[in-house]
């Protein structure tokens, strides 16, 4: 039975290009590579290898007008979020998403952090 594209999850590699693509908009691979090479040492062809992959999944859409192809993320930043967000939850917490909160507030969070979080409850409850 073929998986449901739309419950693909990325990989640990893939979210690595696809933070560039939220961040960066639609690039090249070139330019998905020079930004990925910033902060880790990767080879153009596995960004390349990556992208083809991440093509053939559905993560990511290919404009194939140009020489140059350029990748575009397939879904928001939000929507990849909230996807793994949900799937964590189901895995790891038992469907509940106050131990998630419990155990993400027990890390280190910051004063801003905690002020954002009570900001957004308070809006939650109008």
């Amino acid at each position: 039975m073929a998986k449901d594209k739309s419950s693909i999850k990325p990989t640990e590699a893939e979210l690595t290009l696809l933070n560039v693509l939220w961040k960066i908009g639609p690039a090249t691979v070139r330019q998905i590579h020079e930004a990925v090479s910033e902060r880790q040492k990767t080879g153009y062809t596995t960004v390349l290898k990556i992208l083809q992959i991440m093509h053939e999944k559905a993560l990511v859409i290919r404009d194939e007008s140009n020489r140059a192809h350029v990748y575009a993320a397939a879904n928001s930043e939000t929507q990849t979020q909230s996807s793994l967000i949900h799937d964590l939850i189901s895995k790891a917490f038992g469907g509940s998403t106050s131990k998630l909160v419990m155990r993400a507030l027990n890390e280190s969070t910051s004063k801003q952090e905690i002020e954002d979080i009570r900001q957004l409850l308070d809006t939650l409850d109008k």
